[in-house]
């Protein structure tokens, strides 16, 4: 991966995500749920279909405006129960069928109407006209929906209908962006990527998408530096008295890297998960002690990956020499794989030495500490232009220690990281394209999100009875 700012829209779309779907179709007994199941819902054909369809498209948007408090039948506000799809059937139900209906797909010369509805709904205290252009619209008090968004993310349904929301409304996404609340939204993000071991792998990919989508804009990368939590109380691998929601945030991403490199090993997630974190690295501020060490003990495991790989190719490949016919492990492409990583991590460091150097002394520290582990990537060909910024700020903050003498606490090297933040010449630093890319939907996403939506139908629908030997669209396992 280069520094290139035209990567934008460059990323995995839903591709990795297609690979869990399954066959086309879901079928009961019923012949009303064959032909409901069978996704083929054929546009009208007559304007007095179109109509009725019209009408009744309406009505259900009528019906959605009251939204959040089905969602929690009235009680907003109240705390989320343990199990929302037992303790709120109604609301349970109501939300997995606005899911089933913002997910069908187009007709030929009809678009779904309620993806449309969905797309275009605004606040009720939104009193600018709709455009003429958008026949389904109606208005929905955002606080009330945004507190229920909130409150309601430990199941799947609430999640994947705010990545909806985010993603597809851009009325939505501007006033959640504004809030001055988004730990409410963040935090229970975080929480699910935290218990991944725990989680289905949509879900998961589902919460990371969402902060993708929010890190796409730079008043969230700087807004949650802002905000100060105390005592998170499910981070369990230490302590946390007092961190920033965008020290937080950085954790938990960096986490369910080495979850993935070490258990699930899927390209695609930590290929987003290094995107969100690369959206962020330019707004780095005030890191936290232990989120800098964090990103330096990632780049060191990489490191090692990189060494391990190099040294299994050249014993392969002595092996061989004895042994021609012996076809040889491609230890290219695994070794392609992590330099390209690697060159992420190496890119996000440097974006935030570059941006604001001066308001991130712990990582100057971090970096200091484990300089070492760069030394062998400052003559590497595909490190060697991303390694001048890295090199230069590490040659330069090692004088100024080494000249303030031997045996400095932890608070003098501070200091003088301070100290020196302030003196070393900006004009030194090259200057790179900006990091940023941005989440885009694959051209046909219904592959993916039928059968999950209907995944949760299956699994979550109170009172429904499914034949599961009739189920086509998705396996039994996918959800």
């Amino acid at each position: 991966m280069g520094s290139n700012s035209s990567r934008i829209g460059d990323l995995p779309k839903n591709e990795y995500l297609k690979k869990l779907s399954g066959p086309e179709s879901v079928s009961e007994n019923d012949p009303f749920w064959n032909q409901l199941l069978s996704f083929s819902f054929p546009a009208p054909t007559s304007s007095n279909e179109l109509k009725l369809l019209e009408e009744a498209t309406i009505s259900v948007c009528r019906s959605l405006a009251g939204l959040w408090t089905v969602f929690t039948l009235g009680g907003v506000g109240s705390k989320a129960a343990a199990s929302p799809e037992l303790s709120s059937p109604l609301a349970n139900q109501s939300l997995l069928l606005l899911l089933v209906l913002a997910n069908l797909t187009d007709a030929a010369d009809a678009p779904n109407p309620y993806r449309q509805a969905i797309m275009s709904f605004k606040n009720t205290q939104d009193s600018s006209p709709f455009p003429s252009s958008i026949p389904h619209t109606f208005q929905i008090n955002f606080n009330s929906l945004y507190t229920a968004l909130c409150e309601q993310q430990t199941s799947d349904q609430a999640t994947l209908l705010l990545y909806t929301l985010l993603h597809q409304n851009s009325n939505v996404r501007t006033y959640m962006l504004a809030r001055t609340d988004t730990e409410n939204l963040v935090l229970p993000i975080l929480e699910i990527l935290y218990h991944v071991e725990e989680r289905n792998s949509h879900h998961v990919y589902m919460a990371l998408i969402i902060l993708l989508i929010l890190t796409e804009d730079d008043g969230f990368n700087r807004s949650i530096h802002e905000v100060i939590l105390k005592n998170i109380s499910w981070y369990s691998e230490r302590v946390l008295t007092e961190i920033s929601l965008g020290s937080l945030l950085i954790l938990v991403v960096i986490r369910t890297i080495q979850y993935n490199m070490t258990r699930t090993r899927d390209k695609y997630l930590h290929t987003n998960c290094l995107a969100a974190l690369a959206n962020m690295s330019a707004q780095f501020r005030c890191l936290h002690q232990y989120a800098a060490q964090r990103i330096i003990s990632l780049f060191s495991l990489l490191s090692k990956k990189h060494n391990k790989v190099l040294e299994q190719a050249t014993q392969s490949l002595r092996g061989s020499l004895s042994a021609n016919d012996v076809p040889l492990p491609d230890y290219a492409q695994d070794l392609n794989v992590i330099e390209e990583v690697i060159r992420m991590m190496l890119e996000i460091i440097n974006s935030c030495l570059t941006n604001s150097l001066h308001h991130n002394p712990n990582l100057v520290y971090a970096l200091l500490y484990k300089r070492d582990l760069f030394e062998q990537f400052r003559t590497h060909p595909s490190f060697q232009d991303i390694m001048q910024n890295i090199d230069l700020v590490i040659t330069f903050f090692s004088s100024r220690l080494l000249q303030a003498g031997a045996e400095l606490s932890v608070e003098r090297v501070l200091e003088i990281i301070k100290q020196g933040a302030v003196a070393l010449p900006k004009d030194r630093l090259k200057k790179f394209p900006e990091l940023k890319f941005k989440y885009v939907e694959e051209e046909q996403p219904e592959e993916f999100f039928i059968p999950y939506v209907w995944s949760l139908v299956y699994n979550s629908a109170v009172g429904l009875y499914w034949n599961p030997q009739d189920i086509q669209l998705f396996t039994m396992d996918s959800d």
